[in-house]
């Protein structure tokens, strides 16, 4: 485990190189009302976990349990599918070709929306992606290409047949250039977090949000901190072989990174997006690494504690369990995670 804790120099040294980047909304009433013309939209669940407690030492721990969301198995069926049923709602999804790469759920949120308002999906899968998942993508309809080595290289062959045949292209990061679509999908995020909100009774303490390229963790910020202001100590948790958002704050600006594979397979992205690390530059508090035996053991707590997760789906919490004293943890501590997608 590695944690920085952020510093107003830290901060004001990112933010001063992202002046032409946008904050991310907190605007979640939107897509509250606009997902439920989705399939399967619904509340997801908050439980509290006294196993969780217990492991980590805390007086509570509330999990808001993303696995069902939308009948999709994760959060980011809030994103993509937003988004095409904004252009729907504006008459500008029909038959409209959206193009994205993906590294696994949000792939599907794409695929989902495009079936639901009548348009179609291209999706690029990275060599490291497993068939399995190819196999779900086309049972949606998806046209699927393998392109490169790693999610990087297969973003770049999606944003280069974007170009080439003039699709839409639906990512979930976001770069100089490309803001306003991700902005956009943050904002479906959001539901999640008013949810959370409406759902506890007090405000947490603690606040652990696992991160890729930051979408999830920066909309989870921004909600918390207007609804809570400076209460909760908001801590990002990434994999130590995919430090985009540590390594980031660390230097004062966008950083791209380097490593080998992690098993957190969704948090395994090398360069953060933009808009994600200028709200989290500003909102969180902690920027975390843990390792790849701690993101297993994560999971397997979550499993035993009857939660089954993937090692990505548990990040948040594994950097909860090895946390202590070091993040300002107590026996009075109230700590709200994420379990962000159902295990494989």
């Amino acid at each position: 485990m590695n944690v920085l804790h952020k510093t107003p120099a830290l901060a004001d040294a990112v933010l001063a190189t992202l002046a032409d980047i946008p904050f991310p909304s907190v605007n979640a009433d939107r897509p509250a009302a606009l997902l439920t013309r989705c399939p399967a939209a619904g509340v997801t669940p908050l439980s509290d976990a006294p196993d969780f407690a217990k492991a980590a030492g805390v007086g509570q721990v509330h999990v808001k349990d993303e696995r069902e969301r939308m009948g999709l198995g994760s959060f980011k069926a809030l994103g993509a599918a937003y988004v095409i049923a904004r252009d729907a709602e504006e008459g500008n999804a029909k038959g409209r070709t959206y193009v994205t790469a993906s590294a696994g759920n949000h792939g599907l949120s794409v695929a989902a929306g495009a079936q639901a308002f009548g348009a179609r999906a291209v999706v690029y899968l990275a060599d490291t992606v497993p068939e399995g998942f190819a196999d779900r993508l086309r049972s949606f309809g998806v046209d699927v290409v393998r392109h490169g080595a790693y999610y990087e290289e297969a973003m770049a062959g999606a944003a280069q047949a974007a170009s080439y045949n003039g699709w839409a292209l639906l990512s979930d990061s976001s770069w100089p250039g490309y803001l306003d679509r991700p902005h956009t999908l943050m904002e479906g995020y959001l539901v999640l977090m008013q949810e959370a909100v409406a759902q506890m009774s007090a405000p947490p303490t603690h606040i652990f949000l696992q991160a890729g390229v930051g979408g999830l963790a920066t909309a989870c910020a921004a909600y918390a901190r207007v609804t809570w202001g400076d209460a909760p100590r908001i801590v990002v948790v990434e994999p130590e072989v995919a430090p985009a958002l540590y390594a980031s704050i660390k230097a004062g600006s966008a950083q791209v990174t380097e490593g080998p594979k992690s098993a957190m397979g969704r948090l395994d992205c090398k360069e953060p997006s933009l808009i994600a690390l200028k709200g989290l530059a500003r909102d969180a508090d902690d920027f975390m690494l843990i390792s790849e035996d701690e993101g297993a053991a994560g999971s397997a707590v979550c499993a035993d504690a009857g939660f089954p997760t993937t090692p990505s789906g548990g990040a948040g919490v594994a950097g909860l369990l090895v946390a202590g004293s070091a993040l300002g943890l107590t026996e009075d501590s109230r700590v709200l995670v994420i379990l962000s997608e159902q295990a494989s």
